[in-house]
């Protein structure tokens, strides 16, 4: 496992000891490339998906992947799984959409065969983004804002089915092949918020502000944060109303999926994993 998140590493290297967790810049040569000497799989996840500089998406969504992919033919790899995202297919145009798909493009383009995913907005354990972001703000406020009247649909994907999706490429060794990868059910993002309410208890009050209210207080928020949680961006990608392919997957490559209200509870109120949180 390869990051440049100190602290977050640490927290996996505490709760997995037997897996390797090395602190790594993917976007600059270094001697994190010595792991692919020798690798069987590998898996190329890594993605800036917030923030409010360009340069980070380019560097960590870009020049990361160009290094990856000749690291990859370098080496020889035998299997390679990409990660990518369902923004690609999206009406959004955001620093995260441009890159994603910039990167995707590169992948195809490489000449390597590989499976290519496209998971839609994924929560479970260890998010210290998305819905995990929203549950700690939600424990923390009175009151919860939603933009405008909250129906804003959402096709949510369960973290823990998306991991079996990935190790069924490795194990069944699947070569090639684009996977719209989208959560099987439809749900608005009020409706999100409220079943992240009943699964934590929280008592924050879940109240509806304007759209333009809410895009202002995020907009003043970026003045004083350079990583804020949720960006105007963000917020116009909420709203563009993308609705994804659903395919077969959990067919496809033999896996569950995982209706959303048991993987909220499963989130939430697992007795180990739901107790650890990484730093944003």
């Amino acid at each position: 496992m390869l990051d440049k998140h100190r602290p977050n590493l640490e927290v996996l290297a505490r709760a997995h000891p037997d897996v390797v967790a090395e602190y790594a810049d993917v976007s600059k040569r270094g001697d994190w490339l010595a792991h692919f000497e020798g690798a069987d799989v590998v898996v190329m996840l890594q993605a800036q998906i917030g923030g409010i500089d360009y340069q980070e998406f380019v560097d960590n969504n870009v020049t990361s992947t160009e290094l990856i992919l000749e690291a990859v033919k370098k080496n020889k790899v035998p299997q390679l799984v990409h990660i990518s995202s369902s923004v690609v297919e999206s009406v959004a145009d955001d620093f995260y959409t441009r890159s994603k798909k910039d990167q995707e493009r590169m992948v195809l383009d490489s000449g390597i065969e590989c499976p290519i995913l496209r998971p839609t907005l994924m929560f479970g354990w260890f998010d210290r983004k998305h819905l995990g972001w929203l549950s700690r703000f939600m424990a923390k406020v009175p009151v919860f804002p939603v933009p405008g009247n909250g129906k804003f649909m959402r096709q949510p994907l369960y973290v823990g089915d998306f991991c079996n999706v990935i190790i069924s490429c490795i194990e069944n060794t699947v070569r090639t092949g684009i996977f719209n990868i989208t959560g099987h059910q439809q749900v608005d993002y009020i409706d999100i918020i409220r079943e992240i309410k009943r699964a934590t208890k929280a008592k924050a009050r879940i109240v509806k502000i304007p759209y333009g209210l809410f895009y202002g207080l995020l907009w003043t928020w970026s003045l004083f944060d350079r990583n804020p949680p949720f960006t105007t961006q963000q917020l116009q990608a909420l709203v563009a109303r993308d609705e994804f392919e659903v395919i077969d997957w959990p067919g496809i490559f033999g896996v569950r999926s995982t209706p959303f209200n048991e993987a909220v509870e499963e989130t939430f109120n697992h007795p180990v994993y739901s107790k650890i949180a990484l730093e944003f």
